[in-house]
Protein backbone atom coordinates (compact mmCIF):
# COMPACT_ATOMS: atom_id res chain seq x y z
CA UNK A 1 0.00 0.00 0.00
CA UNK A 2 1.22 3.02 -1.12
CA UNK A 3 2.06 5.65 1.39
CA UNK A 4 1.22 9.24 0.36
CA UNK A 5 2.68 12.04 2.30
CA UNK A 6 0.88 13.81 4.93
CA UNK A 7 -0.41 17.29 4.76
CA UNK A 8 2.00 18.45 7.22
CA UNK A 9 4.65 16.92 5.29
CA UNK A 10 3.42 19.14 2.35
CA UNK A 11 2.81 22.18 4.20
CA UNK A 12 6.61 21.83 5.38
CA UNK A 13 8.07 20.82 2.34
CA UNK A 14 6.23 24.28 1.02
CA UNK A 15 7.28 25.73 3.62
CA UNK A 16 11.53 25.19 3.37
CA UNK A 17 11.37 24.92 -0.13
CA UNK A 18 11.30 29.12 -0.33
CA UNK A 19 13.70 29.03 2.26
CA UNK A 20 15.95 27.15 0.60
CA UNK A 21 15.86 29.21 -2.36
CA UNK A 22 16.34 32.36 -0.21
CA UNK A 23 19.14 30.63 1.50
CA UNK A 24 21.11 29.95 -1.93
CA UNK A 25 20.73 33.66 -3.32
CA UNK A 26 22.15 34.85 -0.14
CA UNK A 27 24.95 32.57 -0.36
CA UNK A 28 25.26 33.57 -3.95
CA UNK A 29 25.54 37.01 -3.09
CA UNK A 30 27.84 36.74 -0.17
CA UNK A 31 30.14 34.77 -2.71
CA UNK A 32 29.78 36.82 -5.46
CA UNK A 33 30.16 39.83 -2.99
CA UNK A 34 33.33 38.69 -0.92
CA UNK A 35 35.13 37.60 -4.47
CA UNK A 36 34.77 41.56 -5.74
CA UNK A 37 36.15 42.83 -2.24
CA UNK A 38 38.95 40.26 -2.14
CA UNK A 39 39.76 41.49 -5.88
CA UNK A 40 40.15 44.90 -4.75
CA UNK A 41 43.86 45.11 -4.92
CA UNK A 42 45.77 47.81 -4.78
CA UNK A 43 46.44 47.70 -8.87
CA UNK A 44 42.83 46.94 -9.52
CA UNK A 45 41.41 49.54 -6.97
CA UNK A 46 43.62 52.18 -9.05
CA UNK A 47 43.12 51.02 -12.70
CA UNK A 48 40.42 53.50 -13.07
CA UNK A 49 43.60 56.52 -13.22
CA UNK A 50 46.09 54.15 -14.24
CA UNK A 51 44.62 53.34 -17.85
CA UNK A 52 44.64 57.17 -18.66
CA UNK A 53 47.94 57.41 -17.85
CA UNK A 54 48.94 54.37 -19.70
CA UNK A 55 47.60 56.10 -22.68
CA UNK A 56 48.59 59.01 -22.78
CA UNK A 57 52.07 57.28 -22.13
CA UNK A 58 51.58 55.20 -25.20
CA UNK A 59 50.47 58.22 -27.20
CA UNK A 60 53.91 60.22 -26.08
CA UNK A 61 55.76 56.99 -27.18
CA UNK A 62 53.78 57.31 -30.45
CA UNK A 63 54.76 60.84 -30.85
CA UNK A 64 58.65 60.20 -30.26
CA UNK A 65 58.65 57.62 -32.40
CA UNK A 66 56.75 60.08 -35.07
CA UNK A 67 59.24 62.49 -33.97
CA UNK A 68 62.18 60.11 -35.00
CA UNK A 69 60.63 59.14 -38.13
CA UNK A 70 60.13 62.67 -39.24
CA UNK A 71 63.41 63.73 -38.66
CA UNK A 72 64.57 60.56 -40.39
CA UNK A 73 62.34 61.71 -43.74
CA UNK A 74 63.79 65.08 -43.09
CA UNK A 75 67.62 64.04 -43.30
CA UNK A 76 66.83 61.91 -46.46
CA UNK A 77 64.65 65.12 -47.88
CA UNK A 78 67.15 67.14 -47.32
CA UNK A 79 69.98 64.77 -48.88
CA UNK A 80 70.24 64.50 -52.82
CA UNK A 81 74.03 64.09 -53.89
CA UNK A 82 72.56 62.66 -56.85
CA UNK A 83 70.69 64.95 -58.84
CA UNK A 84 69.95 63.00 -62.36
CA UNK A 85 71.95 60.43 -64.48
CA UNK A 86 71.64 60.93 -68.21
CA UNK A 87 73.32 58.44 -69.84
CA UNK A 88 76.89 58.59 -69.18
CA UNK A 89 76.69 61.86 -67.55
CA UNK A 90 76.14 62.61 -63.63
CA UNK A 91 74.97 66.02 -62.53
CA UNK A 92 75.96 66.03 -58.83
CA UNK A 93 73.98 68.31 -56.61
CA UNK A 94 77.25 70.24 -55.29
CA UNK A 95 78.53 71.18 -58.68
CA UNK A 96 74.67 72.22 -59.46
CA UNK A 97 74.32 74.80 -56.68
CA UNK A 98 77.93 75.78 -56.78
CA UNK A 99 76.99 76.68 -60.87
CA UNK A 100 73.97 78.55 -59.57
CA UNK A 101 75.70 80.13 -56.65
CA UNK A 102 77.99 81.87 -59.36
CA UNK A 103 75.00 82.90 -61.61
CA UNK A 104 73.35 84.35 -58.94
CA UNK A 105 76.54 86.47 -57.65
CA UNK A 106 76.89 87.67 -61.37
CA UNK A 107 73.38 88.78 -61.57
CA UNK A 108 73.70 90.81 -58.28
CA UNK A 109 76.84 91.96 -59.15
CA UNK A 110 76.28 93.07 -62.69
CA UNK A 111 73.17 95.09 -61.30
CA UNK A 112 75.35 97.03 -58.93
CA UNK A 113 78.06 97.75 -61.74
CA UNK A 114 75.29 99.18 -64.01
CA UNK A 115 73.74 101.34 -60.93
CA UNK A 116 77.05 103.03 -60.09
CA UNK A 117 77.48 103.41 -63.60
CA UNK A 118 80.00 101.20 -64.86
CA UNK A 119 79.50 98.38 -67.68
CA UNK A 120 77.06 95.61 -66.12
CA UNK A 121 78.50 93.27 -68.31
CA UNK A 122 82.07 92.69 -66.77
CA UNK A 123 80.14 90.47 -63.91
CA UNK A 124 80.42 87.65 -66.42
CA UNK A 125 84.36 87.91 -66.31
CA UNK A 126 84.28 88.97 -63.17
CA UNK A 127 82.46 85.53 -62.51
CA UNK A 128 84.46 83.62 -64.56
CA UNK A 129 87.63 84.97 -62.81
CA UNK A 130 86.06 84.34 -59.45
CA UNK A 131 85.12 80.66 -60.66
CA UNK A 132 88.88 79.95 -61.59
CA UNK A 133 90.79 81.24 -59.21
CA UNK A 134 88.22 80.29 -56.61
CA UNK A 135 88.22 76.35 -57.81
CA UNK A 136 92.50 77.00 -58.03
CA UNK A 137 92.60 77.98 -53.86
CA UNK A 138 90.53 75.81 -52.51
CA UNK A 139 92.40 72.74 -53.73
CA UNK A 140 95.50 73.73 -53.00
CA UNK A 141 94.29 75.16 -49.62
CA UNK A 142 92.83 71.17 -49.21
CA UNK A 143 96.13 69.69 -50.49
CA UNK A 144 97.69 71.57 -47.67
CA UNK A 145 94.90 70.64 -45.02
CA UNK A 146 95.04 66.66 -45.89
CA UNK A 147 99.15 66.37 -47.34
CA UNK A 148 99.64 63.00 -46.28
CA UNK A 149 97.07 61.65 -49.00
CA UNK A 150 97.99 64.14 -51.44
CA UNK A 151 101.72 62.55 -51.26
CA UNK A 152 100.55 59.20 -51.12
CA UNK A 153 98.47 60.12 -54.25
CA UNK A 154 98.80 63.48 -55.94
CA UNK A 155 96.81 63.14 -59.10
CA UNK A 156 93.84 62.01 -57.08
CA UNK A 157 94.27 64.75 -54.90
CA UNK A 158 94.66 67.24 -57.35
CA UNK A 159 91.86 65.92 -59.82
CA UNK A 160 88.92 64.65 -57.48
CA UNK A 161 85.80 66.28 -57.12
CA UNK A 162 85.84 66.47 -53.61
CA UNK A 163 87.63 68.29 -50.93
CA UNK A 164 87.64 71.90 -51.37
CA UNK A 165 87.93 74.72 -48.57
CA UNK A 166 85.63 77.78 -48.83
CA UNK A 167 88.78 80.29 -47.34
CA UNK A 168 91.57 78.85 -50.36
CA UNK A 169 87.96 79.91 -52.68
CA UNK A 170 88.22 83.08 -51.47
CA UNK A 171 91.60 83.91 -51.43
CA UNK A 172 91.83 82.45 -54.72
CA UNK A 173 89.12 83.68 -56.26
CA UNK A 174 89.86 87.90 -54.86
CA UNK A 175 93.55 87.09 -56.34
CA UNK A 176 92.48 86.38 -59.80
CA UNK A 177 89.54 88.80 -60.04
CA UNK A 178 91.49 91.75 -58.58
CA UNK A 179 93.84 91.02 -61.46
CA UNK A 180 90.96 91.08 -63.63
CA UNK A 181 89.79 94.49 -62.47
CA UNK A 182 92.72 96.11 -62.45
CA UNK A 183 93.73 95.18 -66.06
CA UNK A 184 89.68 96.37 -66.91
CA UNK A 185 90.97 100.05 -65.29
CA UNK A 186 87.87 99.58 -62.94
CA UNK A 187 88.38 101.17 -59.60
CA UNK A 188 89.13 98.54 -57.23
CA UNK A 189 87.42 99.44 -53.98
CA UNK A 190 84.20 100.36 -56.03
CA UNK A 191 84.16 97.30 -57.79
CA UNK A 192 84.42 94.79 -54.89
CA UNK A 193 81.65 96.60 -53.36
CA UNK A 194 79.44 95.82 -56.02
CA UNK A 195 80.72 91.85 -55.46
CA UNK A 196 80.23 92.00 -51.68
CA UNK A 197 76.82 91.57 -51.28
CA UNK A 198 76.57 89.26 -54.11
CA UNK A 199 79.55 87.19 -52.96
CA UNK A 200 77.79 86.47 -49.67
CA UNK A 201 74.30 85.26 -51.19
CA UNK A 202 76.52 82.86 -53.77
CA UNK A 203 78.89 81.39 -50.60
CA UNK A 204 75.15 80.70 -48.76
CA UNK A 205 73.95 78.68 -52.07
CA UNK A 206 76.89 76.95 -52.27
CA UNK A 207 76.44 75.49 -48.99
CA UNK A 208 73.27 74.36 -49.88
CA UNK A 209 75.46 72.12 -52.20
CA UNK A 210 77.47 70.85 -49.35
CA UNK A 211 74.22 70.30 -47.49
CA UNK A 212 72.74 67.91 -50.89
CA UNK A 213 75.71 66.11 -51.00
CA UNK A 214 76.74 65.83 -47.64
CA UNK A 215 80.74 66.31 -47.99
CA UNK A 216 81.64 66.72 -44.76
CA UNK A 217 80.57 69.77 -43.71
CA UNK A 218 78.58 68.82 -40.33
CA UNK A 219 78.88 69.77 -37.34
CA UNK A 220 79.44 67.95 -33.88
CA UNK A 221 76.53 65.29 -32.24
CA UNK A 222 74.01 67.41 -30.79
CA UNK A 223 70.03 66.48 -29.22
CA UNK A 224 68.63 69.43 -30.81
CA UNK A 225 65.43 68.77 -32.48
CA UNK A 226 67.04 70.10 -35.53
CA UNK A 227 69.45 67.83 -35.51
CA UNK A 228 70.14 65.66 -38.73
CA UNK A 229 72.07 62.46 -40.34
CA UNK A 230 73.68 62.09 -43.07
CA UNK A 231 73.45 58.74 -43.88
CA UNK A 232 74.06 59.16 -48.09
CA UNK A 233 76.81 61.29 -47.74
CA UNK A 234 79.59 61.62 -50.33
CA UNK A 235 82.22 61.46 -48.26
CA UNK A 236 80.88 58.48 -45.34
CA UNK A 237 78.79 58.82 -42.50
CA UNK A 238 80.43 56.53 -39.53
CA UNK A 239 78.30 57.43 -37.25
CA UNK A 240 75.66 54.54 -35.92
CA UNK A 241 71.95 54.98 -36.52
CA UNK A 242 70.31 57.55 -34.23
CA UNK A 243 73.38 59.35 -33.96
CA UNK A 244 72.40 63.32 -35.04
CA UNK A 245 74.59 66.04 -36.07
CA UNK A 246 74.81 69.48 -36.24
CA UNK A 247 73.31 70.97 -40.12
CA UNK A 248 76.15 74.21 -40.38
CA UNK A 249 76.10 74.26 -43.50
CA UNK A 250 72.27 74.92 -43.27
CA UNK A 251 73.29 77.44 -40.33
CA UNK A 252 75.70 78.77 -43.20
CA UNK A 253 72.93 79.23 -45.25
CA UNK A 254 70.96 81.28 -43.09
CA UNK A 255 74.19 83.62 -42.28
CA UNK A 256 75.61 84.29 -45.40
CA UNK A 257 71.95 84.95 -46.48
CA UNK A 258 71.30 87.31 -43.91
CA UNK A 259 74.88 89.37 -44.18
CA UNK A 260 73.39 89.84 -48.05
CA UNK A 261 70.13 91.13 -47.14
CA UNK A 262 71.59 94.09 -44.72
CA UNK A 263 74.76 94.27 -47.29
CA UNK A 264 71.89 94.81 -50.40
CA UNK A 265 69.77 97.22 -47.84
CA UNK A 266 72.89 99.75 -47.31
CA UNK A 267 74.13 99.33 -50.59
CA UNK A 268 73.08 103.29 -51.21
CA UNK A 269 73.70 104.90 -48.27
CA UNK A 270 76.87 107.66 -48.68
CA UNK A 271 79.41 105.84 -47.53
CA UNK A 272 83.13 105.66 -48.28
CA UNK A 273 84.23 102.92 -51.80
CA UNK A 274 85.01 99.91 -50.36
CA UNK A 275 82.59 99.98 -46.86
CA UNK A 276 80.48 97.27 -47.89
CA UNK A 277 83.08 95.28 -48.86
CA UNK A 278 85.35 95.21 -45.34
CA UNK A 279 82.08 94.96 -43.75
CA UNK A 280 81.83 91.39 -45.45
CA UNK A 281 84.69 90.63 -44.14
CA UNK A 282 83.86 91.32 -40.74
CA UNK A 283 80.21 90.08 -40.40
CA UNK A 284 81.77 86.52 -42.92
CA UNK A 285 84.29 86.19 -40.50
CA UNK A 286 82.20 86.25 -37.76
CA UNK A 287 79.78 84.27 -38.81
CA UNK A 288 82.04 81.53 -39.96
CA UNK A 289 83.80 81.96 -36.42
CA UNK A 290 80.49 81.07 -34.54
CA UNK A 291 79.76 78.27 -36.38
CA UNK A 292 83.24 76.98 -36.78
CA UNK A 293 82.82 75.77 -33.08
CA UNK A 294 79.98 73.58 -33.38
CA UNK A 295 82.20 72.30 -36.22
CA UNK A 296 84.20 68.89 -36.64
CA UNK A 297 87.58 70.37 -37.75
CA UNK A 298 90.24 70.12 -36.07
CA UNK A 299 92.40 72.27 -34.00
CA UNK A 300 95.43 74.18 -35.31
CA UNK A 301 96.50 76.48 -32.64
CA UNK A 302 94.96 77.62 -29.00
CA UNK A 303 91.71 76.09 -29.22
CA UNK A 304 91.10 77.35 -32.69
CA UNK A 305 90.49 75.79 -35.79
CA UNK A 306 92.47 76.91 -39.01
CA UNK A 307 89.38 78.17 -40.58
CA UNK A 308 88.72 80.21 -37.35
CA UNK A 309 92.01 81.66 -37.40
CA UNK A 310 91.83 83.15 -41.11
CA UNK A 311 88.38 84.43 -39.89
CA UNK A 312 90.04 86.53 -37.05
CA UNK A 313 92.53 88.03 -39.55
CA UNK A 314 89.79 88.66 -41.76
CA UNK A 315 87.77 90.50 -39.20
CA UNK A 316 90.64 92.35 -38.48
CA UNK A 317 91.88 93.70 -41.42
CA UNK A 318 87.82 94.85 -42.17
CA UNK A 319 88.03 96.42 -39.05
CA UNK A 320 91.43 98.07 -40.00
CA UNK A 321 89.95 99.13 -43.50
CA UNK A 322 86.87 100.47 -41.89
CA UNK A 323 88.80 102.71 -39.39
CA UNK A 324 91.25 104.41 -41.80
CA UNK A 325 88.36 105.50 -44.42
CA UNK A 326 87.78 108.81 -45.01
CA UNK A 327 85.35 111.14 -42.98
CA UNK A 328 81.43 111.39 -44.01
CA UNK A 329 81.34 114.43 -45.05
CA UNK A 330 83.91 114.16 -47.80
CA UNK A 331 82.07 110.76 -48.84
CA UNK A 332 78.92 112.77 -49.31
CA UNK A 333 80.63 115.22 -51.60
CA UNK A 334 82.21 112.35 -53.58
CA UNK A 335 78.03 110.72 -53.78
CA UNK A 336 76.87 113.83 -55.33
CA UNK A 337 79.47 113.97 -58.25
CA UNK A 338 79.59 110.64 -59.14
CA UNK A 339 77.95 108.22 -61.53
CA UNK A 340 75.37 106.24 -59.75
CA UNK A 341 72.25 106.34 -60.63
Amino acid sequence: MDSKPSSEGNENSGRTAPCQRAGATCDNFLFIHSFNYLDRTPENLLRPWIEPLERLHARRNDAAQLGVSTRRRLSSALMYPVILHLGPLTIYSYGLMMALGFLTAGYFTGKELDRKGFDGELASSIVFWGAVGGLVGSRVLAIFEDWDQFIADPIHGIFTGAGFVWYGGLIGGFLAVSAMILRSGLPWLATVDCIAPALSLGHGIGRIGCQLAGDGDWGTETTVPWGMAYPNAIVGWNYPPGVRVHPTPLYEFAAYSAIFLFLWSIRKRPMPDGTLFWLYLILGGAARFVIEGVRINPVVVAGLSQAQLISIGLIAIGAWRLAAAPPLASTYAASASGPKR
